[in-house]
């Protein structure tokens, strides 16, 4: 297992015996000064690893309240650049571990090695490029490895055997399995497939398993928890921020959601 920020953080979950909380923001949503702020409002609410979304303007895996957060990050001027800033002021008070989420173009044309330099530099601790396929990723493998970072990826409930053993061996720090087929979002409920591929997973690696795609409520993250080493939650934080941009409640309004919803992995 990893033994940076994102693995350390996972053998500390183990020794206390509970899950870890998983949760998604668009850096730059509402604006890039707020991002730090609200990642301090994440942490006090009880989140344990933050994965920073770098806003693109074509978020094909993504649902509509990540397609807007994303829109209204662009518009306030948010970059690849940006938010690395964002991550080096974070850094400046805190040292939970933080995921760079993005897409391949943005790293293609930020260059694979510059912005696995700039990551470390900046004090990132991972990425997970969510359309990078496994098959592929040899070279970006080999830029991250070569800085410490961790590389996660993911496996759908569509994943073959053959898929889910390749993302076994090219993950570190953990793998993310998507609960269900389609974009990103809260649903009503959480897919049953979730729990069969949590199974099939463990069958091929020892690395924490984090489950994540349209968990939104405290008791699906605690029934997600009861399975997985981490529940992830996007939509529903990326929503409250939607939903209070602009007012002088924004942070404490996502603090208590946040508290909200990771308590029942503290019981």
């Amino acid at each position: 297992m990893s033994q940076g920020r994102i693995g350390r953080m996972f053998q500390r979950l183990r020794q206390e015996g509970r899950p870890g909380f998983i949760a998604y923001i668009t850096a730059g949503d509402p604006s890039p000064r707020d991002t730090p702020k609200l990642v301090a409002a994440l942490e006090r609410g009880g989140a344990d690893l933050i994965e920073l979304g770098v806003p693109f303007s074509d978020p094909m895996a993504d649902g509509p309240v990540i397609q807007r957060g994303a829109d209204r990050a662009l518009k306030a001027g948010t970059t690849v650049r940006a938010v690395l800033e964002m991550a080096s002021e974070i850094r400046k008070h805190s040292e939970i571990p933080l995921l760079l989420f993005t897409y391949m173009n943005p790293v293609l044309r930020y260059g694979l090695d510059n912005l696995a330099r700039a990551a470390v530099a900046h004090g990132i601790d991972g990425c997970l490029l969510t359309d990078l396929s496994v098959e592929e990723a040899d070279r970006y493998i080999g830029a991250m490895r070569a800085q410490g970072l961790d590389t996660v990826f993911l496996a759908a409930p569509t994943s073959t055997a053959d898929r889910r053993k390749l993302v076994a061996k090219y993950s570190t720090g953990f793998v993310y399995l998507v609960s269900r087929t389609g974009v990103t979002g809260e649903q009503e409920s959480i897919a049953g497939s979730a729990a069969e591929l949590v199974a099939s997973m463990r069958e091929v690696t020892d690395l924490p398993l984090a489950v994540g795609f349209g968990i939104s409520t405290a008791e699906q993250v605690r029934s997600v928890g009861r399975i997985a080493d981490a529940v992830v939650v996007g939509s529903a934080l990326v929503r409250t921020i939607e939903k209070n941009a602009g007012s002088p409640n924004l942070e404490a309004n996502l603090e208590a959601f946040t508290r909200e919803l990771a308590g029942g992995l503290r019981s």
